[in-house]
């Protein structure tokens, strides 16, 4: 399949490790509510190594960004984690003291919100937040953390960064300012990037930029990336593993290239087939999916896309399919691989 702006996934990283940076383990989040109990992450499982991108993508409601947010152990009250293994290079982040954990924000995992704009301090000029990073967490003293925050705005492509650094959000565009929010991760000497929709409030030209930079930026420093968006042509461009959700579960997860060409769940095909292509012809419409992600504290039994699902089979009201290979690699929760290979 053909992606626009040609994208068709990123080859495996030789600079990757096969040691995980992080591990997530069967988590799961729960929300407390008078309707009953929401499950926002149900059960997801996954790893992302140095050097590696893992796309996660989804509709809205998926669980994505909460599934970050238990990463970083910041899920908004009432919502916890209730059961599950999160490791960061082998430690397990569940356990830490909040004390502990706030050592972790910043120093070992920065986050790049979609909205730079409103995560950019708007008082202080963007080469002293920069700065204020490199002193809080690499005990840089204020001369040399000028210094090295000209460099990150260098880095991260900012022209004339000895100026920038005296600018304040406002006076920048909203690419320059998510730049800025990147320059602020690195300064930190963050192993692990958790970028949340961090090209959505971006024109196009702007976005392939600040895609670009994040996969070079990935490779040189090593880092392992989890790439939030509900934009699976994004993923294509730049991930080397993707993960879909849907209603707090993974649908399909596998290599990048693979899960694009030969897509094995039916919401992953459904997500495909509604997106614009170069072959799509003038005055076409799109194929869409109906129906809408169920309602998380009232989850239909069964698969949780069976009510909008176009192959669905009477058992998937009532069973629940898990994560099975049905490919090199490549894994989806679905009946249909339960059933005889003429049925498929």
């Amino acid at each position: 399949m053909t992606l626009p702006g040609g994208g068709m996934g990123r080859e495996a990283s030789p600079l990757r490790s096969d040691t995980p940076l992080l591990e997530v383990d069967e988590v799961r989040v729960q929300f407390p509510t008078e309707r009953g109990i929401v499950r926002a992450v149900d059960g997801v499982s996954f790893h992302i190594r140095p050097g590696e991108i893992l796309g996660i993508v989804g509709e809205s409601g998926s669980g994505k960004t909460i599934t970050a947010r238990a990463v970083l152990r910041i899920v908004p009250p009432p919502g916890k984690v209730v059961t599950g293994r999160i490791l960061l290079r082998g430690r397990e982040l569940l356990s830490l003291s909040e004390r502990e954990m706030a050592q972790v924000r910043g120093r070992e995992i920065a986050m790049i919100f979609q909205e730079p704009g409103a995560a950019l301090n708007p008082v202080f000029t963007v080469g002293e937040q920069i700065a204020e990073a490199l002193q809080v967490h690499r005990g840089l003293g204020r001369r040399q953390a000028r210094e090295r925050s000209i460099e990150f705005l260098r880095e991260v492509g900012i022209p004339a960064p000895e100026e920038r650094y005296r600018s304040y959000p406002h006076q920048l565009s909203g690419g320059m300012q998510q730049r800025c929010m990147i320059a602020i991760a690195l300064a930190c000497g963050a192993r692990l990037l958790i970028a949340d929709e961090p090209t959505t409030a971006l024109d196009v030209t702007v976005q392939a930029q600040i895609l670009d930079l994040l996969v070079r930026l990935t490779r040189e420093h090593s880092v392992g990336m989890m790439f939030i968006t509900h934009n699976i042509a994004a993923v294509a461009q730049i991930a080397h593993q993707v993960m879909v959700m849907y209603a707090g579960r993974i649908m399909e997860t596998g290599p990048i290239a693979q899960v694009i060409d030969a897509p094995k769940h039916p919401y992953t095909q459904a997500l495909l087939q509604a997106m614009p292509t170069m072959t799509v012809a003038r005055g076409q419409r799109l194929l869409e999916i109906q129906g809408r992600i169920p309602d998380l504290s009232n989850v239909p039994p069964g698969c949780p896309f069976h009510p909008r699902c176009p192959f669905a089979m009477d058992q998937c009201a009532v069973r629940t399919p898990s994560l099975q290979t049905v490919a090199e690699g490549q894994s989806a929760a679905c009946l249909l691989y339960d059933q005889p290979a003429e049925v498929i």
